[in-house]
């Protein structure tokens, strides 16, 4: 018996069919990964098992049971639980009270049951082997333990089936390591854990079983003992994918970017980063790793003028600037909706900023609709932007999507100096390596590139070296070529040199 079955799931929107009668089943007791390029359909059938979509056609089947999942109150009433990608916390609340809200256990009067609560989230703890103290608040935590208070969540509320959506870009190669343990200790326990990644790595290594879907259809359904990382790279794509090869080129002698004893306060007044100081040649990949939380974010907003600096220095082609100049960076944001896009304009007018003023698109004081769309549709084309709608709301794409078209926007300028702060987060394997592929190529052109991910793998696989920053501070430069994710992993949790 499955513990889940979906039989013949469609679902539409408008023209476009999202899952086009998929057959997609899992055993009980198992982890299972479902993979697949953006916009292949994988997001949408676990959301329509969770409740958030209703299925157009198709049944539902949870331990042979047929259920109508109307929403996420019905699914985690069955026994469905999701951990989403941006965590559901409140980060002012405990881990208990983060854990219970919305299903307290009450005494007489309504009081809360405190003691009996605290004693089901310990056994809880105890049973999945979850280390963590219940009485902390959820904003001292790092971001793996607040994944661990996810997973709590779902357990409290007696979740047998738990869906896990791209839960590792955040996550040091220790915590990754401490969530499997989790996964595996869960799945010993008779838990069944679906997992929707795009890292086949972590596919292989802890998956027993592997959905592939490519264009809203299930291609493959493989053993992972039975298959391989490649074989499955090219069902998702439907041909053989090239993984990037970094050349060994020397950067430059010339400095596209000296920043100088840099420091700057984050949105609370407090000390986001001090006395920060680097250098980016012309030809060099300069990687930045670290925990989220650690100043990363607010050093990035100082450089591209999104943030004022307490003191410091910022110098790019030998002129310092005291204020952000657009002309001089290429810049990919870290959130999208909020810096990298005009939410209200079209695709056409998203992928257009920064080259409004360019003549070639505003002739006789009039916007020329021909060639902004000729220029749209190059772009299209050139970064796989699906649908290939111009005068489509930027809204309505997926965030794989708007990911393509904020970096084909910015690595089209002709800027020495390009900001990249996650810039494959969200995309399938093709999209990243063609975004890795196009990082290189500005590279090669002698452009100084400043790529800060939680990615270690992409830092170690494009930068030339990569600075860790904890706590406000840079504490080790390393060369690419000379470390591992894990001695990146102890620089970035403060570990380093400690003793185990």
């Amino acid at each position: 018996m499955f513990a889940v079955e979906m039989r013949n799931i469609t679902k539409q929107f408008g023209s476009l069919v999202a899952n086009d009668s998929v057959n997609f089943s899992v055993q009980k007791g198992e982890i299972h990964a479902l993979v697949g390029e953006n916009g292949a359909g994988k997001s949408t059938l676990m959301n329509i098992l969770y409740g958030l979509y209703q299925p157009d056609h198709g049944e539902i089947f949870i331990d042979g049971t047929m259920h109508q999942v109307t929403s996420p109150r019905k699914a985690i009433k069955i026994g469905i639980g999701m951990v989403h990608q941006h965590f559901m916390l409140v980060t002012t609340l405990s881990v208990l009270e983060n854990i219970i809200l919305g299903s307290e256990p009450l005494l007489k009067f309504d009081r809360l049951n405190i003691r009996h609560a605290e004693k089901s989230i310990t056994e809880l703890c105890n049973r999945y082997s979850i280390a963590i103290d219940p009485k902390v608040l959820i904003e001292t935590l790092s971001v793996g333990f607040q994944q661990r208070v996810e997973i709590l969540k779902l357990l409290y509320r007696n979740a047998d089936i738990l869906i896990l959506d791209e839960p590792t870009p955040v996550l040091t190669p220790q915590e990754v390591e401490e969530l499997f343990n989790t996964l595996r200790n869960l799945k010993n326990q008779g838990k069944t854990v679906i997992l929707i990644t795009h890292k086949l790595s972590e596919v292989m290594s802890i998956s027993d079983n592997i959905t592939v879907m490519r264009r809203g259809k299930v291609v493959e359904r493989v053993m992972t003992k039975a298959t391989s990382q490649t074989e499955i790279a090219r069902k998702m794509v439907g041909e053989d994918i090239e993984y990037v090869q970094k050349s060994k080129s020397i950067p430059l002698a010339e400095q596209v970017l000296v920043v100088d004893n840099l420091s700057a306060s984050n949105d609370r007044q407090l000390i986001a980063f001090q006395d920060v100081s680097f250098t980016i040649s012309k030809g060099e990949i300069f990687g930045i790793a670290a925990v989220e939380g650690n100043g990363q974010v607010e050093l990035t907003e100082v450089l591209t003028g999104l943030r004022s600096r307490n003191h410091g220095k910022v110098t790019i082609n030998g002129i310092e600037l005291a204020k952000y100049e657009r002309t001089h960076i290429g810049h990919i944001p870290e959130d999208r909706l909020k810096h990298g896009l005009i939410k209200e304009l079209s695709l056409a007018e998203n992928l257009l900023l920064g080259k409004q003023r360019n003549k070639i698109f505003y002739k006789f004081y009039c916007f020329s609709k021909a060639e902004i769309t000729k220029y749209a549709d190059r772009l299209i084309h050139q970064y796989d932007i699906r649908p290939p709608i111009v005068k489509q709301s930027v809204l309505t794409f997926s965030g794989g999507n708007q990911q393509k078209a904020i970096v084909a926007r910015e690595l089209s300028k002709d800027a020495p100096l390009i900001i990249a702060v996650k810039p494959t987060r969200g995309l399938d394997i093709k999209a990243t390596k063609f975004v890795h592929d196009a990082l290189l190529s500005e590279r090669s052109k002698g452009k100084g590139i400043l790529l800060v991910s939680s990615d270690l793998e992409e830092l170690l696989l494009l930068s030339d070296r990569i600075a860790v920053m904890y706590e406000g501070e840079i504490v080790a430069i390393l060369n690419a070529n000379e470390t591992t994710e894990r001695e990146l992993g102890q620089y970035m949790t403060g570990s380093y040199g400690k003793s185990a």
